[in-house]
């Protein structure tokens, strides 16, 4: 549903053949990554549907990353268990 978005919203689901291959992350993730790619290649067929695109928020993709691992932590924020003897 989430893949078909950018091509029912520019009435192109018929114009187009979509064939994507996509790994890491999880469904949801990978959802979202189709759908940004296709609205990108929409735009690069015909600017004129930007606009609609970018008022829909196709074109904008999600900025949250895996934070890092901290020197001297388990992982990003967990500590190792403290022992007092």
């Amino acid at each position: 549903m989430q893949i078909r978005q950018p091509l029912e919203l520019t009435k192109t689901l018929d114009k187009y053949d979509v064939l994507a291959t996509t790994t890491g992350g999880g469904k949801s993730g990978q959802a979202g990554a189709m759908r940004l790619g296709i609205a990108r290649a929409l735009v690069k067929a015909n600017t004129d549907l930007r606009p609609d695109l970018k008022k829909a928020g196709f074109l904008s993709r999600d900025p949250r990353i895996k934070e890092r691992k901290k020197y001297g932590l388990a992982g990003a924020r967990k500590r190792f268990q403290f022992s007092k003897r």
